[in-house]
Order: C-alpha cells, then sequence, then structure tokens
C-alpha cells in the first residue's frame, strides 16, 4: 500500500492524518526552535492519529535533527501510528543515523523496530520499471 494510500484510508476513516517529508519536518523544526514555538510545532507532529513521513533517512541527518526525530518519535510511540517511506532498506538506516557514532541511532530505532510491520516493494522485474520521470512525461535523459 502505497504511503498516499493509505493516507487517503485514514481521512476516510476521520483519523486526524498528516503527511511531511523528513527534509521538510526538520526545518519546520528547526525554525521552531528559533523563533521560540518549538512545543507548538512538536505538537503539530505529535498528535495525528498517523503521520507518514516520507524520504525517510534519505540524507544523514544532523545532531540537531536527530534529537528532534528521537523526540518526535518518543511522544507518538504507543499511542499513534507512523509511517516511513525511505528508499534505504531498514538495515540502513542505523548508518544514516550515525551508526556507532551517532548516539542516538539506537534509540531511535528503539522507538520503531519493535512495534513496526515493514514493507519492503521489490521489483519483479526491473526491466519493465518505470521511473516518476517517465510517469510524468518529463525528459528521460535528464534522470540517466
Amino acid at each position: 500500500m502505497s504511503p498516499k494510500y493509505a493516507g487517503m484510508e485514514a481521512c476516510k476513516q476521520y483519523y486526524n492524518t498528516k503527511y511531511v517529508r523528513l527534509p521538510d519536518l526538520l526545518i519546520d523544526l528547526e525554525m521552531a526552535r528559533n523563533e521560540g514555538t518549538y512545543k507548538k510545532v512538536m505538537s503539530k507532529y505529535s498528535n495525528p492519529l498517523l503521520l507518514i513521513i516520507d524520504e525517510w533517512l534519505l540524507l544523514k541527518p544532523t545532531d540537531s535533527e536527530q534529537k528532534d526525530i528521537f523526540e518526535l518519535l518518543h511522544r507518538r510511540r504507543k499511542k499513534s501510528s507512523t509511517i516511513l517511506c525511505s528508499q534505504y532498506r531498514s538495515d540502513g538506516w542505523y548508518e544514516q543515523l550515525g551508526g556507532d557514532a551517532g548516539p542516538l541511532a539506537d534509540a531511535i530505532l528503539d522507538r520503531i523496530v519493535h512495534d513496526a510491520y515493514k514493507i519492503n516493494i521489490e521489483s519483479l522485474d526491473p526491466t519493465k520499471d518505470v521511473s516518476m520521470r517517465e510517469v510524468y512525461g518529463l525528459d528521460k535523459s535528464l534522470s540517466e
């Protein structure tokens, strides 16, 4: 099930649902910290019954961003659902979070893996894969 579909289904059931890209979420929290509205903005992401975070760990988060991720997942744990959409398999998340050098890597993953359902989307026939550029009719040569 795609994140978009899951979000649509949650909305149809009148569940409070929010979708955000991880980079946008982290920028929003950083700006809130600087403006003194951190608690309010954190609640915006902590409170929905379903939070869909796209582009999960596409880029390695900074120490400050890791703290924000930890805080958000800690607040959501056991009371709401979070869908994490990633280009990386979950066994690569530890390294993306800094591995042994990242003191929060274990704590963040601890708040995810114990109650998680994993869905890995694999290509059945890579020769028939279609890029998003092709789906939307964009110049295919730009992605090569």
